[in-house]
């Protein structure tokens, strides 16, 4: 196997880690050839608490991978995410010069656009274009080679805390890991799971993962707007480990056999084995007590991402509904229980657009994972969607990783 075409996704999450391999063909898809999973202990809400316990679990995650695979990896693409991220939209213009817009104007103009006030410890993560404007004329995907005379841009910035990029970075370089690039998680997954005609009517993508839910929004197949909330199903497996009084590693397993969104999904006559603590014998519960843990907790997450819909003032944009993804999203009821809150159509997202071993990572819970595959696949082919970074965000990212090289080499 070629190792240079070999493209890797890491999604280092609260409650996992995953590692997907995959390989371009000659057609330009991409091939799933090994996956590799391993428990995350040292995260907390999307954030590195504990270097060495992640380092060790990326360590596993790659190493499994790499088995399946039949080959090294040296590089990955990270998914970042965590309640530090902030998004903003912002405005660009410039006058053209010699009556034709080229790549230099472009990239004047998308400096122009970044020129917003950011503190010290946060840096630019994404630059993502939304739409061009050359001379009053709107919704251009890609200006270069037009006649004009001024050019301007709209773009979505995203922002995230520099220590919590530089300790995703750190136990990917103690892990023997190259980062390639670091992309948002809700990105990734919109890579993953959503459908051209979503992105172009009008689409939010909500990943709910283990500590955090992170949304995308989508119109006119551009980002419109992205938001994190610090909550995700460790905050459901903690309310089921109280609420039942059992381990937190057996109320993890429940709320993934038996866990429901819905009450009024659940017969009376269903019932389920509870795991005691302090060596108690294990009791029998009816299901129906298990959904009114659930049911409160996952109502309550919904309805915050349903505001945060409602603030950006894109929710009006959303023709295409909501997609639900990330392993919550896999609780019986949780399509259901979207659609009376966003009174959205509202469907589970599964990841798509990949080939090989696809039925291995057939799952909402592998969609970051795929995401920043496809997203690698993108970068190494040359391919810059508008809802991907720019090249200006290229070199940008390049200047965060030297300055983090340096960091490391100064410290070490």
């Amino acid at each position: 196997m070629n190792k240079s075409d070999l493209i890797v996704g890491l999604d280092i999450g609260t409650t996992k880690i995953c590692a997907v391999v995959g390989q371009l063909n000659e057609s330009g898809a991409i091939e799933v050839v090994g996956i590799g999973n391993s428990v995350s202990t040292g995260l907390r809400k999307g954030v590195v608490v504990n270097i060495e316990q992640t380092v060790q679990s990326v360590r596993k995650a790659v190493e499994d991978a790499e088995l399946m695979a039949g080959c090294e990896i040296n590089s990955v693409y990270v998914g970042i995410a965590g309640s530090h991220i902030m998004g903003i939209n912002s405005h660009g213009v410039i006058a053209v010069k010699g009556g034709e817009v080229t790549q230099r104007d472009i990239e004047r103009v998308l400096d122009a656009a970044r020129a917003v006030a950011i503190p010290a410890d946060r840096e630019v993560i994404h630059i993502l274009p939304q739409e061009y404007i050359v001379d009053n004329q709107y919704g251009i995907a890609d200006p270069l080679g037009m006649a004009g005379v001024r050019l301007e841009v709209r773009v979505h910035i995203v922002t995230g805390a520099i220590s919590s990029a530089q300790n995703i970075v750190r136990s990917c370089h103690r892990a023997q890991l190259e980062v390639s690039e670091i992309a948002l998680e809700s990105l990734a997954s919109a890579k993953a799971v959503l459908t051209d005609e979503e992105r172009e009517i009008g689409v939010a993508l909500v990943d709910l993962g283990g500590g955090t839910t992170d949304i995308a929004i989508f119109a006119n197949d551009a980002i419109k707007h992205t938001a994190v909330l610090a909550l995700g199903g460790q905050n459901l497996s903690n309310d089921i480990a109280f609420g039942l009084r059992t381990p937190v590693a057996s109320a993890e397993k429940i709320k993934i056999k038996y866990g429901c969104a819905l009450t009024d999904l659940v017969r009376a006559d269903e019932y389920i084995e509870v795991p005691s603590v302090g060596g108690r014998e294990s009791r029998r519960l009816s299901r129906q007590v298990l959904a009114e843990i659930c049911e409160p907790r996952m109502e309550e997450i919904l309805y915050l991402v349903d505001q945060s819909l409602v603030r950006s003032g894109y929710k009006d944009l959303i023709g295409a509904g909501v997609v639900l993804t990330g392993g919550t999203s896999l609780i019986e009821g949780c399509q259901e229980l979207g659609e009376q809150i966003f009174n959205l159509p509202t469907r589970i997202g599964y990841p798509r657009n990949v080939g090989g071993l696809k039925d291995v990572v057939n799952s909402p819970k592998f969609s970051t994972a795929v995401g920043l595959l496809c997203y690698g696949a993108e970068k190494e082919m040359g391919g810059q969607k508008k809802f991907t970074s720019s090249r200006n965000e290229s070199s940008m990212f390049d200047g965060l990783l030297a300055r983090m090289k340096k960091w490391f080499s100064d410290i070490s």
